[in-house]
């Protein structure tokens, strides 16, 4: 019996069949109208969206709000429950950095963090003498939606480089505010990435340019104190196919020019000592071959898959002639122990690796080459390294936590092995790790691997299969998904959930193999390793097939997109986040912001039958067809450059048209927002209730 009683009449979207022929092969769209031709203009003024698509939105947002009417009062006590774990006056341990600290804190009630600094030894606890550097609530004050890309000091420490995007489409816009009163100065820098690194002198900063396709093309020198039309160009890429970034090493004496898609990579070095030279190729792009670098001193260490290195080695080469031919192997590959990213400091050497889908932290002492390592013992736990700010210094920071474990903050050192805690991770409402269970089970998959599955349950909750169970999975680019502390959880867990993160093909979460054996042609098994999660934790008792709610964001909505078509009758929900679920549409239009980047992904449909049709056979919206869809709740922004709002809009019409179940397809459009949805901290919160509330009512736990 469906819990979605007394529905008003539901939106049905017009139909334009529009034809698209390639290789051959033609396929009829209904609903492509739904992609506005603007799309570019409006990302940047959502005002000019056609009528009759915004028209449909509102429409499929009422039919939405309607249909959830009857979780407000849920959705209110949810997120009190959520708020009430935050400490709302929460503030960061600031990082050393020459004569001060810097960090971030909020205010009771505030949405945005506000950066500050205090004196390098300052009592931290000391709010008296914190310096506040940019107060983000006030930025934001009247706007709908407003984002902080962060703030970097100049190496001077008189400067502040900070960026916002007010639109939600990740256009952001650089100021440069005087960190000794406070004031922003004149320079103005639109349409950029978000960041920027500062020459040392404190007089020019770096940074990169989207294009109209909102693609990161270029990089620029600007001058303080000189209009964004005269910065100069540093460097420009002419493959739409490859990401760029731009950063800077500790010692300060380079600017990197990174460029990369998700296979291959290459560096681009400027000398700090001549800022006007033309930046150096480190070693030429080579397919499926990835690098990064940090500066050691008189070498650079590089991370590296090179000559078949699938798990990534380490080696070092000379800053004076780092080309491929001068680089020696420093930390040897060792099949199954991916080594996931690197540090460089005076007098020790550090990398962040995972063995045994467990991650832990390894320093070496430069001189003697002694190895050792910090790890813990739960069965499941997340580690973060945040390194230091500094070059010369032997004490690094990271944080640890766990499913039950809130996040605790350490400084390392790395010399004496001494570790500090600095701060636990305050739950102000209560939480007490001994009333939860955590666990790390492995669900046998189709072809013989095993699916490492992080589980969170109260001690209480009975393992006889009526417990409702929230399925999250992501499945690619080789993202692992940690085991972390997540307080929103527990909201469902304290109400007789099984959390459950299905850690699947197309993450590194086994190593590089686990990426590699779910993308391109074998994209389906980051699917069916997510149903067999489903089937595993049915077989065992954790939950029954109407009870899991299955949930994934962007290319995990991807995935629940998939797993809706090919196994609808496993699970009793979905929850379908920013969902990339047009996927042969999408490969097929070079004009959207990621689509040449992402062709070693998926892979170019355009160029190649093949790819094309190893896409056709799994993409969402391509094989949604007459079945008994479970109640499906897909969520979209409209700004968002990731996956355009028209994804998701034309997949529920699609799922709409041709389910066979009286369940309902809800679409929940964020007017005012982009991929990441709403910007302030409480706004998300918001967005984490709905989304509970959705899966507690399809679960008939009200």
């Amino acid at each position: 019996m469906s819990v979605f009683k007394n529905l008003p009449a539901k939106p049905v979207a017009e139909k334009h069949p529009s034809d698209d022929t390639r290789h051959g092969i033609t396929r009829t769209d209904d609903y492509a109208w739904l992609r506005a031709d603007n799309w570019q203009a409006m990302f940047k003024d959502p005002s000019i969206l056609d009528p009759a698509i915004r028209s449909h939105l509102e429409a499929e947002n009422a039919y939405m709000n309607a249909a959830m009417a009857d979780t407000k009062e849920l959705q209110k006590k949810l997120f009190s429950e959520m708020r009430a774990r935050i400490k709302e006056d929460d503030s960061s341990v600031p990082m050393k950095d020459g004569p001060f600290a810097y960090g971030t804190f909020f205010v009771t009630g505030g949405e945005q963090p506000h950066f500050f600094r205090i004196a390098r030894d300052g009592v931290v606890d000391d709010v008296s003498i914190r310096t506040v550097l940019l107060d983000g609530d006030k930025e934001a004050a009247g706007k709908s939606y407003f984002r902080l890309g962060g703030l970097d000091a100049s190496s001077d420490h008189s400067y502040g480089l900070w960026s916002f995007d007010d639109k939600g489409s990740e256009f952001y816009t650089l100021k440069v505010r005087n960190l000794d009163s406070g004031e922003d100065l004149e320079d103005l820098v639109h349409n950029t990435g978000g960041g920027g690194v500062w020459a040392p002198d404190g007089k020019s900063f770096f940074y990169t340019a989207l294009d109209e396709n909102h693609r990161p093309s270029k990089v620029f020198q600007h001058v303080i104190g000189t209009p964004q039309a005269q910065d100069r160009l540093v460097y420009e890429e002419e493959d739409p196919g490859f990401f760029m970034g731009v950063g800077g090493s500790l010692l300060e004496d380079f600017i990197y020019i990174d460029i990369h898609d998700h296979e291959t990579s290459e560096y681009r070095l400027l000398s700090t000592s001549d800022l006007n030279a033309e930046p150096k190729l480190v070693a030429a792009r080579h397919e499926g071959v990835e690098y990064q670098m940090t500066e050691g001193g008189d070498v650079f260490y590089i991370l590296t898959n090179d000559a078949g290195a699938k798990d990534f080695k380490i080696m070092e080469a000379p800053v004076s002639a780092p080309g491929k031919e001068n680089w020696r192997e420093v930390v040897p590959h060792r099949p199954g122990t991916l080594i996931i990213s690197h540090m460089a400091f005076a007098r020790h050497l550090v990398w962040l690796e995972r063995a045994e889908g467990l991650p832990r932290i390894v320093i070496r002492d430069r001189k003697t080459s002694e190895e050792h390592s910090i790890a813990f013992k739960e069965e499941a736990y997340s580690l973060g390294l945040s390194g230091a700010a500094e070059y010369d210094t032997d004490v690094i920071r990271f944080s640890y936590s766990s499913m039950t474990t809130p996040s605790q903050l350490y400084d390392y050192n790395m010399a004496s092995r001494e570790r500090t805690l600095l701060k636990t991770q305050e739950v102000p409402s209560g939480h007490n790790p001994q009333d939860y269970v955590t666990r790390r089970v492995f669900a046998p998959a189709w072809d013989g691997e095993t699916v490492p599955v992080t589980l969170l349950y109260r001690k209480d909750t009975p393992l006889d299969g009526s417990a409702p169970c929230l399925l999250y999975g992501y499945g690619a680019y080789g993202i692992t998904i940690p085991a972390s502390f997540n307080t929103n959880c527990l909201s469902l867990v304290d109400r007789g959930f099984v959390y459950a993160i299905a850690h699947i093909r197309g993450g590194k979460d086994k190593g590089f193999s686990w990426y590699e054996d779910g993308k391109m042609a074998k994209k389906p098994n980051t699917f069916k390793d997510f149903i067999a999660a489903a089937d595993f934790l049915v077989k065992e008792g954790f939950t029954s097939y109407e009870h899991i709610i299955a949930e994934g964001g962007s290319a995990g909505g991807m995935l629940m997109g998939a797993v809706a078509n090919m196994a609808p009758e496993k699970f009793g929900g979905i929850i379908a986040a920013v969902p990339f679920v047009d996927v042969l549409n999408t490969m097929l239009d070079d004009t959207l912001p990621l689509t040449p980047p992402e062709w070693p992904e998926w892979g170019n449909p355009i160029e190649s039958k093949q790819e094309y049709e190893w896409i056709a056979a799994y993409s969402p919206y391509d094989n949604v067809s007459e079945k008994p869809y479970p109640p499906l709740l897909a969520l979209g922004g409209l700004t968002d450059p990731r996956v355009t709002y028209w994804e998701p809009a034309k997949w529920v019409a699609r799922l709409r048209e041709k389910t066979t179940s009286a369940n309902p397809i809800l679409l929940k459009t964020n007017m005012d927002a982009g991929h990441g949805g709403a910007a302030g901290r409480f706004q998300r919160l918001e967005e984490v209730a709905f989304e509970y509330a959705f899966a507690i009512k399809v679960a008939g736990k009200m």
